[in-house]
């Protein structure tokens, strides 16, 4: 069974820093794509970015990149999203999942 677990959310003042993690397991980690999404407040679901297996391919929304930057550690079946210079509509909870798999989802509030 797929066991994604997020963590590293909380309140940031606007141009502030967030390391976000997820812990996987049940599943082969280090052959599959992953991915990070959020929901704001009212709104869908939206892609944020994809690494592939190997983690040397990335893919960015336009809103977040330059920002934000995904990586993943395939001997400790980790993925990290490094959020920087944060604006208040990063302010979303944040999913990481697979093709068909999402976690519990992470609060990020970024506000002065």
């Amino acid at each position: 069974e797929v066991h994604l677990v997020e963590s590293g959310g909380g309140l940031v003042q606007p141009g502030g820093s967030l390391l976000l993690s997820c812990a996987a397991s049940g599943f082969s980690f280090s052959e599959n794509a992953m991915n990070w999404a959020r929901q704001a407040p009212g709104k869908g679901l939206e892609g944020v970015s994809s690494i592939n297996s190997g983690g040397d391919s990335a893919i960015y929304a336009d809103s977040v990149r330059g920002r934000f930057t995904i990586s993943r550690d395939n001997a400790k079946n980790m993925l990290y999203l490094q959020m920087n210079s944060l604006k208040p509509e990063d302010t979303a909870v944040y999913y990481c999942g697979t093709l068909d798999s999402r976690g519990q989802g992470t609060q990020v509030i970024v506000s002065s």
